[in-house]
């Protein structure tokens, strides 16, 4: 296993990662890319618990979300099923096990404000928290996206499920897009990633 970690985590969280998993008694499965998510935890009906992270995540994206599944994990088994799966206990849970990970050893010192700053009140996904999402972007592979709040107004983008949408105005922290064959309105993140058409 920890093999296998070294190639989607940074050095030196393999064996902080590696004894939090045998501790959870988790059965980490890596797969290809899902769009609407990093990884999910279930427990499975025999009992265990699997975790399922996305292979195509930088090795920081991929640590946070490794952990951030974890903390669905040890939340449940400590609080009960009853609680909100993001609500304050996982919060809690989430930052004390990410504690030992956030340090310049594991994450380059350019992260680690950006970091320390998403983990005084972690969100449900590091996607909706916007400069932990452009911070960690720069650690991706180059592609053709675009994030929604870089595209000028009016633009046309297509979205990965072949949508075609047109750019309307920010309304509080979102944006107001036209579905262009519906004439529908949806809201986007700005850091929404899409593809420019025009």
């Amino acid at each position: 296993m920890k093999e296998i970690l070294a190639r989607y985590i940074p050095e030196r969280a393999i064996n902080m990662a590696f004894d939090l998993i045998v501790k959870c008694n988790v059965h980490l499965k890596i797969v290809n890319e899902r769009v609407t998510r990093h990884g999910d935890y279930r427990k499975m009906p025999d009992g265990r618990h699997q975790i399922t992270v996305n292979a195509s995540l930088n090795k920081y994206r991929f640590l946070i979300t490794l952990i951030h599944e974890i903390a669905h994990l040890v939340a449940f088994e400590k609080y009960g099923r009853l609680i909100k799966p993001h609500g304050i206990e996982w919060k809690r849970t989430f930052q004390q096990l990410m504690l030992p990970f956030i340090n310049p050893e594991v994450f380059p010192s350019r992260l680690l404000p950006v970091i320390a700053n998403h983990f005084r009140n972690p969100r449900a996904s590091s996607d909706t928290d916007e400069k932990l999402s452009l911070a960690l972007k720069q650690f991706d592979p180059q592609n053709d996206k675009n994030y929604i709040f870089e595209i000028p107004l009016g633009s046309t983008f297509r979205l990965y499920n072949g949508k075609i949408f047109k750019k309307g105005n920010k309304k509080i922290k979102r944006y107001e897009c036209i579905e262009i064959s519906t004439g529908r309105i949806y809201l986007f993140n700005p850091n929404a990633e899409v593809e420019l058409l025009n």
